[in-house]
């Protein structure tokens, strides 16, 4: 069906760009699909997929749509997108979340889907106005260059399309904001000229970035809304999950035990994975995370 075509809240991005971008090697090579390519994060992903489900049923996503999920890692979006009927092409920067993925179509007997790989920055190999949705989950607010980024989602979108995207909010009292932050705190400090992905989860900024890319104001909204980390383990396993398999963790445990502090980093995740874990049931974790919900309409 597709064919690719070849001050405070600065300071916490700042503190954000150390656990990103802390291996000087990875200057060689993309460092975003470095980043993504370090670990596995299908691992992570699932325990995701329960929330990735229920928010696919209700995006009003219909049977021959065609969706782009950017930044799709191994489909826990995408895969219920095209369980609704929609021609689904998945792109994600990762060729290991890209192989996964086109595996877990094949066990689902998908024939409407497929994954490549592909920079949300440059989506060259795409044609304008394709797409009646994109769908970006915590995916594209990692890619470098977020105007870029912006102005290839709208153009890939045929008018009256819509654009979803879900991002991770700075400061945030929820897990995802609290792991990246606690992180930060153990690793060395950044280069120059990064831009946070958290900035994406900052209203301000996601209007400033779409309306440069020539949407109204008015055609874009939000709401918050919450992901659950759902696992048949305790806390204590998610956040060796995270440890062994989690790009951003990976590099902070590495800075932290450079240090002599991996034991302290791992002490401050523990108290933070267990405090935040809803489940009653023992040895098993709910976690809430809360994000941006962002609606852009072509």
């Amino acid at each position: 069906m597709y064919k690719i075509k070849s001050a405070v809240c600065l300071n916490y991005n700042l503190q954000l760009l150390k656990i990103i971008t802390m291996n000087p090697s990875q200057t060689l090579v993309n460092p975003n699909k470095a980043l993504w390519e370090k670990g596995d994060f299908t691992k992570i992903a699932n325990s995701m997929r329960e929330s990735g489900e229920a928010l696919v049923a209700s995006l009003g996503i219909k049977k021959g749509m065609k969706v782009l999920d950017l930044g799709s890692g191994d489909g826990t979006t995408a895969i219920p997108e095209a369980k609704l009927g929609a021609f689904v092409l998945g792109v994600d920067i990762a060729r290991n979340l890209v192989e996964a993925g086109n595996i877990r179509a094949i066990n689902e007997g998908l024939t409407n889907i497929k994954f490549q790989e592909g920079d949300a920055t440059d989506l060259y190999e795409l044609n304008d106005q394709d797409f009646d949705m994109v769908v970006t989950i915590f995916g594209a607010m990692f890619a470098p260059k977020p105007f870029d980024v912006a102005r290839e989602m709208v153009r890939v979108t045929r008018p009256g399309g819509k654009i979803i995207m879900g991002n991770w909010i700075p400061g945030d009292p929820t897990l995802v904001a609290q792991v990246l932050k606690i992180s930060s705190a153990y690793t060395p400090p950044p280069p120059e000229g990064f831009i946070s992905p958290m900035l994406w989860g900052v209203e301000s900024n996601v209007i400033d970035r779409f309306v440069s890319a020539g949407i109204p104001k008015e055609n874009i909204s939000f709401s918050r809304e919450t992901f659950m980390f759902n696992a048949p383990y305790s806390p204590s396993t998610l956040l060796q999950t995270f440890r062994k398999y989690y790009g951003p963790t990976m590099n902070a445990f590495e800075a932290a035990e450079k240090n002599g502090k991996a034991s302290d980093l791992q002490n401050e995740l523990e108290v933070l994975f267990n405090n935040q874990n809803k489940s009653t049931v023992k040895d098993t974790t709910s976690i809430p995370a809360t994000f941006l919900k962002v609606t852009v309409i072509r």
